[in-house]
């Protein structure tokens, strides 16, 4: 199936949350996502390093810098696959993003509706915020999404509530944040990459649950290449491992 549209235009402005697994940890737990679901820091792209991944991962979110570089490639990106198509599972969960700065809420949530939708394993909690939002949105249009989300005050509440948290200092709204999330999914054998700031999700081919992670972290690496001098890249996984301090 393939997906037309255009980028996103953002109409509202949200404070940025910090690309920090014990922030969003946080938040996730004011949402409603128990635990095990959690977020942890990739230390390194390197094979080596992803034995220090907590297993199993069922999502990576990739913190990194909007250059003159990644518009060039992504308006190549667009006029390639509307030209040659892609296959996109219907049961990819897809926001696009108009919030400007919520793409940390993006990122969070893309990770979260694809592991509890259609089938997916996660349990939320029942009354939660998220649980509320995605029963009422996954089964909408993206652009019907897209109003949901804007009009959602306590998905709004929550992301302003723990933006103003963490350890660097907290940007003014008007600020402009040239620091971008993405988040990188499994679905049904195929290795999607969900920006809010595309008009659809990437397809980036073939994979497994067994093998998402290192076809994942190829990916990150990609977005690495094309601003190798550049050092404003973050890597999370979302996983499932346990955590001594969640029990």
């Amino acid at each position: 199936m393939s997906i037309p549209g255009e980028r996103p235009k953002k109409t509202i402005r949200w404070l940025p949350l910090e690309s920090n697994p014990e922030v969003l940890d946080k938040y996730v737990r004011d949402l409603g996502v128990p635990a095990p679901w959690r977020y942890a820091d990739v230390l390194g792209l390197d094979e080596e390093l992803m034995a220090m991944i907590p297993q199993p991962v069922h999502a990576l979110i990739l913190l990194f810098p909007i250059t003159e570089a990644y518009e060039a490639y992504i308006q190549e990106e667009k006029k390639r696959i509307d030209q040659a198509s892609q296959i996109v599972s219907p049961n990819v969960v897809f926001y696009p993003q108009t919030i400007s700065n919520a793409c940390g809420t993006m990122g969070v949530l893309h990770s979260i509706a694809n592991n509890w939708a259609h089938g997916g394993f996660l349990e939320l909690t029942e009354g939660g915020i998220m649980k509320k939002f995605l029963e009422r949105t996954v089964n909408m249009t993206p652009t019907e999404r897209i109003q949901a989300l804007e009009q959602d005050e306590s998905l709004s509440n929550a992301h302003k509530s723990h933006a103003s948290t963490g350890q660097t200092a907290t940007p003014d709204i008007a600020d402009e944040v040239n620091l971008h999330y993405v988040c990188l999914i499994e679905r049904d054998g195929h290795l999607y990459e969900l920006d809010g700031n595309k008009p659809y999700p990437i397809n980036h081919g073939p994979t497994t649950k067994d093998n998402f992670l290192a076809n994942s972290l190829r990916v990150a690496k990609e977005f690495v290449s094309r601003d190798p001098d550049n050092i404003n890249f973050n890597v999370i996984v979302a996983t499932t491992a346990p955590d001594d301090d969640d029990y």
